[in-house]
Parts: structure tokens; sequence; C-alpha cells
């Protein structure tokens, strides 16, 4: 009986050691049940069969995860293969390029936000000059991009020989994020349509009516700066709420306020766009290197807090106006002409009879589009170019004076009227903000897409339909060729005579051919504006808050400074000027 008790226990407990029972009868186990001959031999083929079924388990595990094994290592090698063919995409075409990582390209430091686009323009811009380059190549992510160095080359992809260079290439998505589908960034036939229909917005004879709007403005300027006579102020910070309040009249027809409320959602949806955090910096990288791919997913270039934001600016705005009969002196009252009638009332140059119904006049998401662009390239732009000018003088009294000299002059002879047209009359007011534009232009690159196969003029390179162009305009305005010591403020470089004596397309800060800036006239206007307003009325000197030498911001597309720019302000004797929107 023990024995029979010991082996129901060895059955039960350890069923592996139990292998040749023979003809063992045991007795009756307490729950009452015999186990016999027969039973034991069932319950030791079950478990040989189970243990069977477990090596053959295992067996298979091992397959499955050896096959999984081997497709993952294939597809990290065919990734390797195609990255590595793609990184040798000029190499292969006998181009120059930088050495570059096969994930981040040659914008690593930008892309994780180690370096400014300003400062890597110009590194890549000497590397090719310095070996001679007329061109080369280098690669924003895994994307090529076409680096011309050479003015004429240049000229021949902006001007000449435009139908080949017509897009941006800037990613825009209709449906998905209609503020995306602006000027700047839409193509082909819809680019030249839109085109036509808004030059006439920005005459200037349009802006001389905008012009009223742009100088009532200043009356905040002044009593927030008043406010700081004897402390250190953030200039860029209230150029930027002087220039939101701008646009937002004239492109929204809102009082913006932002200058007495520099917390106003209007500024903080405005500023967001501008400085991105590493992801969304990410993403814009992304957007810019595979648009096709990224439009599949329905990525969006604009946060959907801002598209909602401005959606509905746009759309109360336009709806109040016209049931109300409102008329505004602004760019809003120029976009609901042309959504309603295809032209402005008062142009008759745009031929509108060969088109459609829908190409002839503009949607409502197309008003907001156009609206929201015009907002967030006019503020940011020219509170930057103001920004920088001012430091300039503040660091050249010589030139700061004589600046004032030439305002307080050519006011005098308009019986202290500061129109419109006397404005456009101050020209070592426009040398100033010319070189300031040369040497801080507030979009550093220009960025071109080839739409049709192109042959490098004197050369065998062949650019291939898709191709990405990189015009490097910071390079080009900081190159000692073109601009002896450029490190130098010196407004006379722009004098008559030294203007005609530099090859063309060495100044191009608003871009230049048919894609030129379309609101190059407003931006002066408003930038013209701001400075005469301050100059006549303040002397400015850095401040040691100012950390110097500057050093850009890499957190930002546009040219800025980490930790601001400070000032300090001496108020001066006040010039009676009166300021009109109708031309002298």
């Amino acid at each position: 009986m023990e024995i029979g008790k010991q082996l129901e226990y060895s059955l039960y407990v350890y069923p592996r050691k139990i292998i040749n029972i023979g003809a063992y009868y045991l007795e009756e186990r307490p729950c009452n049940k015999i186990l016999t001959q027969d039973r034991s031999h069932s319950i030791i083929k079950r478990v040989l069969i189970i243990e069977e079924c477990s090596l053959n388990i295992s067996r298979s595990n091992m397959e499955v995860i050896g096959i999984f094994g081997i497709l993952i290592i294939s597809c990290f090698f065919l990734i390797w293969l195609w990255l590595k063919n793609r990184f040798n995409y000029w190499s292969s075409r006998n181009i120059a390029n930088p050495p570059c990582s096969y994930i981040w390209g040659n914008m690593k430091s930008v892309l994780l936000q180690q370096c400014s686009f300003a400062d890597i323009t110009l590194k890549h811009y000497e590397v090719f000059k310095s070996a001679g380059k007329k061109y080369g190549g280098i690669f924003m992510l895994w994307s090529p991009v076409f680096y011309p160095i050479d003015l004429e080359i240049i000229k021949s992809i902006m001007q000449v020989d435009f139908q080949h260079f017509v897009d941006r290439g800037v990613y825009f998505n209709e449906k998905a994020d209609p503020l995306s589908a602006h000027l700047f960034a839409i193509e082909g036939k819809k680019w030249k349509l839109l085109r036509n229909k808004l030059s006439p917005t920005f005459t200037s004879g349009k802006m001389k009516m905008m012009y009223e709007t742009v100088v009532d403005c200043t009356v905040g300027l002044f009593r927030v700066m008043d406010k700081e006579i004897g402390n250190s102020v953030d200039i860029k910070d209230i150029l930027g709420r002087f220039t939101t309040d701008i646009i937002g009249s004239c492109a929204f027809g809102l009082d913006i306020n932002s200058l007495e409320n520099p917390d106003s959602e209007f500024r903080e949806k405005g500023k967001s766009v501008f400085h991105r955090g590493l992801l969304e910096n990410l993403k814009q990288f992304l957007l810019f290197s595979m648009p096709n791919l990224m439009k599949n997913f329905n990525l969006k270039a604009t946060p959907n807090d801002v598209t909602d934001f401005f959606m509905n600016v746009v759309k109360n705005n336009v709806a109040y106006r016209e049931k109300n009969n409102i008329f505004r002196k602004d760019f809003m009252h120029l976009l609901i002409q042309l959504k309603n009638k295809g032209k402005l009332v008062d142009d008759d140059k745009l031929d509108s009879e060969n088109l459609t119904e829908d190409e002839n006049t503009i949607t409502m998401e197309e008003i907001a589009a156009q609206a929201f662009i015009f907002f967030e390239a006019g503020f940011e732009t020219s509170s930057t170019t103001m920004t920088f000018c001012l430091y300039e003088l503040a660091k050249n009294k010589t030139i700061q004076d004589r600046l004032r000299g030439e305002i307080q002059k050519v006011l005098k002879k308009h019986d202290g009227k500061l129109t419109y047209d006397t404005l456009m009359n101050m020209h070592y007011l426009e040398q100033v903000i010319n070189e300031t534009l040369r040497k801080y232009p507030p979009v550093p690159m220009l960025v071109r897409v080839c739409t049709k196969d192109y042959k490098i003029p004197d050369s065998d390179v062949i650019l291939e339909k898709g191709t990405k162009v990189t015009i490097p305009l910071y390079g080009i305005q900081r190159d000692p060729d073109y601009y002896p010591d450029p490190d130098k403020f010196d407004p006379e470089r722009f004098s008559e005579e030294n203007k005609n004596s530099r090859p063309a397309f060495s100044f191009i800060p608003f871009g230049e051919g048919p894609r030129v800036c379309i609101g190059t006239r407003f931006g002066m206007m408003q930038t013209k504006v701001g400075l005469v307003a301050l100059m006549l009325n303040y002397e400015i000197t850095v401040s040691k808050k100012t950390r110097e030498p500057l050093q850009y911001d890499p957190q930002s597309f546009v040219t800025s400074t980490k930790g601001g720019i400070w000032l300090d302000l001496k108020k001066i004797s006040p010039n009676t000027v009166e300021l009109l929107p109708q031309s002298s």
C-alpha cells in the first residue's frame, strides 16, 4: 500500500518520473478512485503528448521569431539602402554637398533648435563660396535641396526662367487647413489668378488709403513709450504690439489695442505661429520635406486653435460689414469687394471676362487665408526690421542724428505735414531701412521648387521636376564681395551711386521676380511711419540689458534675437507734426 500511495503521489505531483509502471494494482485513493494500469498508461500518454506539443509550440515560436527578426533586419537594410541612395543624390550628379547625417540631413542643428536659420544659411553659403562653387546641394531631412550661390543662376531661377520655378513648395492643404492656402503657398494657375486679383490692393493708391489707419496707431505707441522714459524697454515687444495693432486694424478692421493690452488673444495667437517648440519644428520640417505625403495624412501647418480663432474673426467681421453696409479704408474691405464682385470696383485692369464664376470671385476661406498671411507676414517682419534698425541707430549716434535731421528738414518743406508722399521723399530713411534689411533680413532664405525639368545655365546639371531650391539670402547679403566689411552698419551702401555699382540680385530681402512679396509697399510704409514717429520724439541708446554680441533665436524662423533688444529712451523736444492721410 505504501508503494501504491507513493506511486499515486508521483503520478499526480511528479508525472515525469513515471516511465514503466508494470502491473502494479494501486489501492483506492482517499477520493475513492482506483488507478489501474490502463489508466496510468493513459495519464503518461497524455503527459508525453503535452510535452511533445510544448516542444512543437516552442519550435513554432522560434520560427516565427526568426522570420520576424529577418523581416525587421530586411526592412532596416532596405531603409538603409534607400537612405544611402538618397544621400548620394548630389554626389551622383557631381554636385558638391557638405557631409550630413543619414537621418537629419544638413539641418540637424536647426531642427533640434541649436542653431538659427540665419546662422545655418550663412554657414552653407560660406562652405560653397570658399570652395569656388557656383552652386551646391544640401539635404533637409532626406529631401535634396539645390543651393545656388552664383547671382546669375539665382536671377535665372527667380526671374528669367521663372516658368520652371513658379511654386514655392510650401505645404498647404485647402480642405484640412484652410488658413494655409494663402497667396504665399498656393501654386500654379490658382496662384496666378489670386495674385492678379490681389495685386491692385497693394498699389500706392491703396497704400494712401490705408495710411491714416497706420498713423492712428502711433498714438498708442507714444503713450506706451512715454511711460517707459527713464527705464530700459524691450523694443521688440513694444514694436510687435504696435505692428499687431496696425495689421489688426488694416487686415481685419479691428481695434486690437495690444499696446495697452500685451496679452490680447490676437497678439498671442499671432506670436504662437512664429515661436515653435521642438515637436512643432519637426512637424514643419516634415511638411516641407514631404508635402504630398503629409497631405494624405491631413496634417495641418496651422494649429487648430489658431485656425478656429481667425476663421471666426473673419466670418463675423465680413457678416457684420455686409449686414450693416460698413465701409472702412482697409484690406478687409478690398477682400470683400473681390468676394462679391471679382475685382476692385475702381480697378478696370483686371480682366475677368475669360474667367469662370468660381475663378472670378474668392471664397470666405480664401478671404480668411489672405487676411491671415497679411497679418502674420506683416506684423513680425516689420517689427523685426524696426527693432534691428533702432538697435543700429542706438549704437551709431552719428547716423541717428543725421536721420533725425533729414526727417525734420523734409517736414519743414511740407509745413510739418507728414503725408504718405512726404514719407516717400525721405531718402536717407530708406537707405537706413535697406541697410537694416541687408544686415538683418527678416527671412534668411527664399524657397522655390522646380516645376519642370531645368538645365542650369552653362552646365550639364539638370534639376528634376520636384527638386527644392533654397536661395541663401542671408549669405548673399553678408558676402564681402558685394558688401565690404559686411558686419558694419553703413546706410551709404544704398546711395544711388553705390546701389548701381553692385550686381543685380545682391539685395533681395523681399524676393524678386513674379513671386516677389506682394506686401512690400505696405511693410515699408508701416516701418517708415514707426521710425519717423520714434526719431522725432526720442533719443535712444543701447541698454546694458541687451546681450551683446547679438545671438539669433533658434526657435524662430524669422530673424530674431535671444533675450530681446533693450533700449534706453530720452524724451526730446516734441516736434509739431501733423499726420495726414492725403497727399500734399
